[in-house]
């Protein structure tokens, strides 16, 4: 199983995002520590009211992970996630394709549909629509990655004549998925390369727009389901489980329990694990990626 480090959201109006540290600094410090991946979420246009009342704030991840991608060699790069129905999926499709190819294939488009009316409203996109525009992006991105031209007639999205260039390292560039309704599973079936569960034991369902699960043996029961509609292309996605367990921060408090938690979500075929950083000023984030590492990641 592999360890994704979440850049820490800041909550409220309070403070800024990058009090928690230096996006370079921690994203070299995790890479040397020895995580695997580096993530960043998305908000572009939040509603006052919705940070005053514990919403967060984001960087846009698109650029963040250009960075970060700039001064490491190895860290996978994931959108965790980005709402896929706000764009253009031939903008997204280029912005994705510029950061994998500048960062020789290490890209990861993590996608969701997003839950929040009052952004949908902001950014221009209806908010009952989106899942067909999400089905759309999913059709249309890969053809735009694959370097060839194509044509392409949807009900939200027609071109003729279009060609990507230059291609993405990876072809295609992998999407993960992010929800626990049965519509996301069918989607990771037939067009993802990734599952990234909604794993807490807050109740947040009404929020989120989507069932919650709250223990690892929760998100097996759903990986099952996954598995009978994926077939035979179960065995090669992937699946990142957030730790929703924020006591995980204090390095020196019930260790063996969250080592333990950790092997129970390992256990159901896990592929990678992601671990927000304390909203905290910094150095906490920094001394956190060593310190988990060192906790957590040595065998």
């Amino acid at each position: 199983m592999r360890f994704v480090f979440q850049y820490p959201d800041f909550h409220g109006l309070d403070g800024d995002m990058l009090d928690a540290g230096d996006v370079g600094e921690l994203a070299v410090r995790a890479e040397s520590a020895g995580w695997h991946a580096f993530a960043f979420t998305e908000h572009p246009a939040p509603s006052a009211k919705w940070l005053a009342a514990g919403g967060h704030q984001s960087l846009d991840p698109f650029v963040a992970l250009a960075h970060v991608g700039a001064v490491t060699e190895r860290l996978q790069l994931i959108t965790y996630i980005s709402v896929l129905p706000y764009r253009n999926p031939l903008i997204t499709a280029k912005a994705a394709a510029t950061v994998d190819k500048l960062s020789n294939g290490r890209f990861v488009l993590g996608v969701g549909t997003g839950y929040l009316k009052a952004e949908y409203f902001a950014v221009g996109v209806d908010f009952d629509e989106r899942n067909e525009i999400f089905d759309e992006a999913l059709n249309v991105m890969p053809l735009h990655w694959s370097g060839e031209p194509f044509d392409f007639t949807g009900k939200h999205f027609d071109c003729r004549g279009i060609i990507g260039r230059p291609r993405p390292v990876q072809q295609p560039i992998p999407i993960w998925i992010g929800g626990n309704s049965t519509l996301t599973l069918r989607r990771i079936a037939t067009a993802g390369q990734g599952w990234m569960p909604l794993v807490s034991d807050a109740p947040i369902s009404p929020t989120v727009r989507s069932p919650v699960l709250s223990t690892p043996e929760q998100v097996a029961e759903r990986l099952g389901v996954l598995r009978d509609l994926a077939g035979e292309r179960y065995e090669s996605l992937s699946v990142m489980i957030p730790y929703s367990d924020h006591s995980i921060h204090d390095l020196g408090r019930d260790v063996e329990r969250h080592r333990d938690l950790l092997g129970r979500i390992a256990a159901i075929g896990t592929t990678h694990v992601a671990i927000a950083g304390p909203s905290a000023s910094h150095p906490a984030s920094a001394e956190f990626i060593q310190g988990f590492a060192e906790t957590y990641m040595t065998s």
